[in-house]
């Protein structure tokens, strides 16, 4: 019922996650990424835990195969799971457990893993990793959205998708953009559009957290930018 693309920016040192699929809120139980450490997806019959344990298990130093070996050999039903995982040096992992749905298939690429289940048709993944490893120029959050509109202008699931997400972190303990379209008949297009707005501000509400008051909106008197960021 999802694909998804898991990467880091070997320029920036970024991590994210692009995501869709025919359920409601896939980002909120699917993708998870910490700055400096891995980004995760854990999906097909969710379970958010292994997301969290295998960001753990990498930020204490396991590589993301082994990180990913440990679940395998220890957490119950996961032959029910799919799951990516790329680490801060751009290793990467993937698992489809025999209980994976529909036609699933996975890729590995330079700097990003790919993944999905109940696929039109299986080379879903391959031609996302392809379209992210194509753009390396372009700014990391660009290359994760064109990723998954590739994604689904190659066929994406078997029926329509309902909800998507964009998770990117950096260098401070929350992500940098969290963007979630949780339940649309085009949530890839909306998602790609909220990120157009986004993008633009994106730094400037991280500069606020960390120095209010070098912060647009937080100027002097009259600073004709802080109608914009009320946030």
């Amino acid at each position: 019922m999802t694909f998804s693309i898991a990467a880091r920016c070997a320029r920036t040192s970024r991590l994210g996650i692009a995501i869709s699929s025919s359920s409601p809120a896939v980002a909120a139980r699917c993708a998870h990424a910490r700055a400096g450490v891995a980004a995760v997806a854990s999906q097909n019959i969710t379970d958010p835990r292994l997301g969290h344990v295998a960001l753990a298990l990498i930020a204490a130093g396991a590589a993301p195969t082994n990180a990913l070996g440990s679940l395998i050999a220890s957490r119950p039903h996961m032959a029910h799971r799919q799951m990516t995982a790329i680490d801060a040096n751009g290793r990467t992992a993937v698992f489809s457990g025999a209980g994976t749905l529909g036609v699933h298939a996975t890729a590995e690429g330079r700097d990003c893993v790919a993944a999905g289940n109940l696929l039109a048709v299986t080379d879903i993944p391959a031609e996302m990793v392809a379209s992210f490893e194509q753009s390396g120029d372009d700014d990391f959050g660009d290359r994760l959205v064109a990723a998954l509109r590739v994604g689904l202008a190659a066929g994406g699931e078997a029926g329509p998708v309902h909800s998507a997400g964009l998770l990117i972190v950096d260098a401070v303990d929350w992500p940098v953009t969290d963007l979630r379209v949780d339940w649309d008949d085009d949530p890839i297009g909306r998602l790609a559009a909220l990120w157009e707005i986004w993008k633009p501000q994106e730094a400037a509400y991280l500069e606020r957290a960390l120095d209010p008051s070098a912060a647009p909106g937080f100027g002097a008197p009259g600073d004709e930018r802080a109608e914009q960021f009320q946030t």
